[in-house]
């Protein structure tokens, strides 16, 4: 006769003077799982430990409470500095219970129901373990951490698995047998180890999920004999499925990547500041640092004369930098925020590791791809700085062939690697990453013509001009005014803040040293089909018509959160030096071509 399962439901007794109290019951299987397991570069997994309201449920011999596991990880000789808890709920213990003792708490509440960790989650995860350890360098004797889901294996071991796959190098199957060696029998949903392979471009050639603990009881198991879910998420509805991602869904404005903490970000933005040998003051902090191109008119002109410039084309995309760290790639947007994407960027010397603090630039584009589909390719342009090795005063020649060498090659050759099965972890699918990446080309001033009238007509995205770069320039932060852009003249365009007041008045802002200037007079018709008031309190982009005499919106900027300098907005006006035309800007060109003869390499 089948055995009726178990429902978990905290009872009434009676206490010693006539009155009834709540006993807390136990989570499912708590009771006979292990308590902890070994540690894993000086993380120890834990199941959750229980506080004293627990003790009539709990028998002395199976108690395991904060005291408890203070004690017995100091008879190993360990101190536990930090304690994180992955559970859903916190009617397992207060805080304060370590807190209390000098010991940190970090609450990063994941669901165990239907649903893996969230991608933030883990990167918080992540960042809390660095930090620690880095804090705890100086000192002799470092400190542990432990981590704790409710039994200590399925998000204590997708966590730590995470990690070991961001600061080892190692691969999803071996990281998940060291952690299975650690903390037996490890990871036992099939779920959560598939999540992992996805997440790290895996596709390896079987899935081995170990089985069911023995500590796990039969009333335990669902109808399938499969693990049930823990029990402390049962406070809210299963999380959905994401809806697959379609091609055609694909644009510009998407947003790429998994946010990260605040107080890494912050981090990071010192380091690029390093790296770029540049030392922000007071608001600019905050403010993007990449180089910025100013417009080609008829006054810049004669810098084109004047040094060595090669030309490329200006996609229609979206900017970033991308700083490489060991334990992540980070698309850095225009609003200095970061975000973690999963890529891998291999050294020159593909067998000795990977990049760590090195610094790109580029532009995100999305390739219509022959025969249908969309495909985002990352354009990088320059390089600023190779493992902590700043680059930024070397000219652009120099840092653009760097560029190949030693970020665009070592990708190449590894791919091809993986692919003849000529290295280890063949499981690796560089076609899996999120976008591919390939160095932008550029050409002397002499293909000018060809590019407009040819190579750009047959780009499998989208472009609405030209970029001309100083050939021996260093790298300058924000404004350039030697980095010239050309637009088609329909196309020039300025950012506003785009606001509605009282009775739908329109309110459009630029910046002028840093703060909002109200544009009185200034204003921007829309497309029939746009309400104006749904995009109140966002950047537009806007291009000049001539004939309403206003300025009209060609787009919302999704990956902007200021609008332009007053003065970018002056050289745009009708009044201001002319774009030039690109019978124009092909006749000066084609005149200095015989200048760059020597540079034809």
């Amino acid at each position: 006769r089948p055995r009726p399962q178990q429902v978990r439901n905290d009872h009434a007794t009676q206490n010693k003077i006539g009155g009834y109290k709540r006993v807390k019951e136990t989570p499912q299987g708590w009771m006979d799982c292990p308590a902890s397991g070994q540690p894993i570069d000086k993380i120890i997994p834990s199941k959750v430990p229980l506080d004293e309201t627990f003790n009539e449920s709990v028998p002395p011999g199976k108690r395991y409470s904060s005291k408890q596991v203070v004690n017995k990880q100091r008879k190993a000789g360990r101190d536990i500095g930090l304690v994180i808890d992955l559970t859903n709920t916190s009617r397992y213990y207060s805080p304060a219970e370590w807190t209390k003792q000098g010991t940190k708490h970090v609450k990063i509440a994941c669901r165990g129901r239907d649903a893996v960790p969230e991608n933030e989650a883990v990167n918080t995860f992540v960042y809390e373990v660095l930090a620690f350890h880095e804090r705890q360098k100086p000192s002799r004797n470092p400190k542990y951490v432990l981590v704790h889901c409710t039994h200590g294996h399925n998000r204590t071991g997708f966590m730590i698995v995470h990690y070991l796959m961001r600061t080892q190098l190692s691969s999803v199957t071996e990281a998940l047998n060291i952690f299975a060696q650690r903390r037996p029998p490890g990871i036992y949903k099939t779920d959560y180890i598939q999540a992992l392979y996805t997440f790290y471009h895996e596709i390896p050639e079987s899935i081995t999920c170990p089985p069911t603990p023995e500590w796990k009881r039969p009333s335990d198991l669902d109808l399938n004999g499969e693990a049930k879910q823990d029990d402390d998420d049962d406070n809210g509805e299963p999380a959905p499925s994401p809806d697959p991602v379609d091609d055609k869904a694909i644009t510009n404005d998407d947003v790429l990547g998994d946010a990260v903490p605040f107080d890494q970000q912050d981090i990071l933005r010192g380091i690029c500041f390093k790296l770029l040998d540049f030392v922000p003051n007071g608001r600019a902090n905050a403010q993007f640092p990449g180089s910025h191109p100013v417009s080609l008119n008829s006054e810049n002109l004669q810098l084109l004369r004047q040094r060595y410039y090669y030309a490329t084309w200006k996609a229609d995309g979206t900017r970033y930098m991308m700083l490489i760290m060991r334990d992540g790639c980070f698309l850095i947007d225009r609003n200095f925020c970061f975000r973690r994407v999963q890529m891998r960027f291999p050294i020159r010397n593909v067998n000795d590791g990977f990049h760590n603090f090195t610094l790109i630039d580029g532009e995100m584009v999305v390739d219509a791809i022959p025969g249908g589909g969309l495909k985002r390719r990352y354009l990088a342009y320059d390089l600023m700085a190779i493992n902590f090795s700043s680059k930024v005063k070397l000219p652009f020649s120099d840092r653009w062939k760097l560029l190949e060498d030693e970020i665009i090659r070592p990708r190449i050759y590894e791919r091809k690697q993986f692919e003849t099965g000529l290295k280890g972890n063949p499981s690796y699918r560089y076609d899996l990453e999120l976008f591919s990446v390939r160095r932008k080309d550029f050409w002397l001033l002499s293909t000018v013509k060809k590019l407009l009238k040819e190579f750009i007509p047959a780009l499998s995205h989208e472009s609405d001009g030209l970029i001309f770069q100083g050939w021996d320039d260093p790298y300058v932060n924000r404004t350039h005014e030697g980095l010239l852009k050309w637009k088609y003249p329909e196309m020039n365009s300025v950012d506003f803040l785009f606001e509605t007041g009282s009775e739908n008045r329109q309110l459009i802002f630029l910046y002028e040293r840093g703060k909002k200037k109200l544009m009185d007079g200034t204003r921007v018709v829309f497309a029939d089909d746009v309400d104006p008031s749904s995009i109140s309190g966002k950047i537009v982009e806007c291009s000049w018509n001539k004939q309403e005499d206003c300025w009209f919106c060609m787009r919302i900027r999704a990956d902007k959160s200021t609008p332009n300098d007053i003065n970018t907005y002056r050289k745009a006006l009708p009044f201001s030096p002319p774009c030039l035309p690109p019978s124009l800007c092909i006749e000066k060109l084609d005149k200095w071509r015989r200048l760059h003869a020597p540079y034809c390499t």
